[in-house]
């Protein structure tokens, strides 16, 4: 972006909304990004110090009277000075503590945006941390009160669970003349703001925590928001975004594997084996794609979609593969019997050794179509309905031939039975190897998925484990830090929030790797319920499909069987 856009304005009615030019440029980002709000009260120099951090001397819109010049929240993406394929999101917020707002809720509105939508606030204040600093900056911590975690209708402290959500705190501090020195010896930052806020009781108990992400996705920063009127509940919002991400990941994954088939689609007919090749490829492509964007999937729901889709679409591939192989098989075989077509209207099989010239001329056709279809998926079944039209002219032409015998024609007739029955048999069993083929690309695709599922609860577990170890550090040195100042009873206070948090860390570990072992579950079972859809296994006695597909001989048990 070469200049700011208004990310979030003021409608005619007070309501804050989201302008669609902004929601374009971040729907364009393909990047993790590293969101960095600056909030502070108006006329303190936020856009000039936010065009600094932009690595420019102008863009957003600086102001040189008592009106604040920054209305709402305005965006500016650049890339990130240190971090290669990062994108540095820098949102401009209007200064808190206009006199000229009128509506009290507008100040609260804009922080709680900037909190939720940064993984780093600024705290922009002038001159030295003096009480009017102190007080200012109790202001902003006060607005944390409008935010909650869990759902606002659970009565339960969640204010242990903040630390997992809210941004880095820098607190910024303008136009700074003194000298840093504390008791005559050289102080660093730090040091200072101990001793300006010496965490007195009834003032601060806490500089806001240190704490969360260095990037989040762009997606995330999307679907951030606050509903009308209510207080903003993170949960609630985590749930929303994991249906809006989940339901886009299922979408870019079917999106993935149907471009693919739908290249494949331009070469049928092709062999079974080919195409159940690709779907395999394509659909561990897909649900790798989903992986990538699924967010908090925990019940499943969204991966069991994505397979039902996926195979759907499959068997829709599957279908128009065996029509092309029909056509073209039936397009040959209609060009092979051409002449043999043509010698039945002029008669030319209606005379004494007629009958073996109509076989001869069979023969040739068998082996012509064989040698340019032992690949086709429908060639047997084509050539069977062949055969079955041609067995009427067949059984004509021999009763009609003066030259066999009465006996001669029985024998012949005999052995056309059999050759047809040899066909049939020969046809059962290239289904069940087709059969085969279909079961077998399933399997090896669920197989991969099970793989990618894996892969991606451990990283799921992984920066769970180091957004807990991130909190409890938080915490820890919050807890020194009360000690150190002599505050026992909220040491010891914080002491079992400590422990408690620990507590729920373990148990939210074991709840996802039974969520995990559920949903593994789960996909085994539905491919499981999905290969007895593919399988015979219901067979007469008298016609055991399965026995006949494999050579074997018919099953001698009850009439009804079961094949395990």
């Amino acid at each position: 972006m070469d200049k700011p856009v208004c990310l979030i304005d003021t409608a005619s009615d007070g309501k804050l909304c989201v302008q669609g030019s902004a929601l374009q440029v971040l729907e364009q980002i393909q990047q993790p990004v590293v969101v960095v709000a600056v909030v502070g009260l108006y006329r303190t120099g936020k856009s000039y110090l936010m065009n600094r951090l932009a690595g420019k001397q102008t863009g957003f819109a600086l102001g040189s009277t008592i009106e604040s010049k920054t209305k709402g929240i305005w965006m500016w993406c650049v890339p990130h000075p240190t971090k290669a394929e990062t994108t540095l999101v820098l949102l401009d917020t209007e200064g808190l503590g206009d006199v000229d707002k009128g509506d009290s809720k507008h100040d609260t509105n804009i922080f709680c945006l900037a909190v939720l939508l940064s993984s780093t606030l600024v705290f922009n204040s002038q001159g030295t941390i003096d009480n009017r600093a102190v007080e200012e900056l109790q202001y902003v911590t006060e607005l944390t009160e409008c935010i909650k975690v869990n759902s606002p209708d659970e009565d339960v402290d969640d204010s242990n669970e903040f630390v997992k959500f809210f941004p880095s705190f820098i607190w910024a501090v303008r136009d700074f003349t003194l000298e840093r020195k504390i008791d005559g010896k050289d102080a660093t930052e730090n040091d200072y703001l101990e001793f300006a806020l010496k965490l007195k009781h009834g003032n601060l108990s806490m500089v806001p925590n240190i704490i969360l992400r260095a990037t989040m996705s762009h997606n995330e920063l999307l679907h951030v928001g606050i509903s009308s009127g209510a207080v903003p509940c993170l949960e609630n919002a985590v749930i929303a975004m994991a249906m809006i991400e989940n339901q886009a990941a299922v979408k870019e994954g079917l999106e993935v594997y149907q471009s693919g088939m739908e290249k494949l689609k331009n070469s049928f007919p092709l062999e079974l084996k080919l195409v159940s090749s690709e779907h395999q490829r394509l659909s561990g492509m897909a649900t790798q794609t989903f992986m990538t964007r699924s967010f908090r999937d925990t019940d499943g729901k969204h991966l069991k979609s994505i397979e039902e889709k996926v195979n759907e679409l499959f068997d829709g591939y599957l279908c128009q593969n065996e029509q092309a192989s029909k056509k073209r098989c039936e397009d040959l075989l209609s060009s092979l019997s051409a002449t043999m077509t043509e010698k039945l209207k002029q008669g030319v099989y209606a005379q004494s050794g007629g009958y073996d010239l109509f076989c001869k001329d069979l023969e040739d056709i068998v082996k012509k179509y064989n040698s340019q279809t032992n690949k086709e998926v429908k060639a047997e079944a084509v050539f069977k309905v062949f055969l079955k039209q041609k067995s009427v002219d067949s059984k004509a032409i021999l009763q009609a031939d003066k030259k066999l015998t009465e006996k001669e024609k029985k024998i012949k007739s005999k052995s056309s039975a059999f050759l047809n029955s040899d066909q049939v048999t020969f046809e059962r069993k290239e289904e069940q190897r087709q059969l085969l083929e279909k079961m077998e690309a399933e399997r090896q695709s669920n197989e991969e998925r099970m793989k990618q599922m894996k892969a991606k609860m451990d990283e799921e577990m992984r920066l769970q484990r180091e957004e807990a170890e991130r909190a409890m550090d938080s915490n820890l040195r919050e807890q020194a830090t009360l000690l150190e100042k002599g505050f026992q009873e909220k040491a010891e206070r914080m002491s079992q929030e400590i422990e408690e948090s620990k507590r729920q860390n373990a148990e939210a570990e074991s709840n996802r790797a039974r969520e995990f072992a559920e949903l593994l579950e789960n996909s085994n079972k539905r491919h499981e319920e999905s290969m007895l859809i593919y399988s015979p296994f219901w067979f007469d006695r008298q016609n055991c499909r399965f026995c006949v597909m494999i050579g074997q001989i018919p099953c001698q048990s009850n009439s009804r069987g079961r094949v395990n």
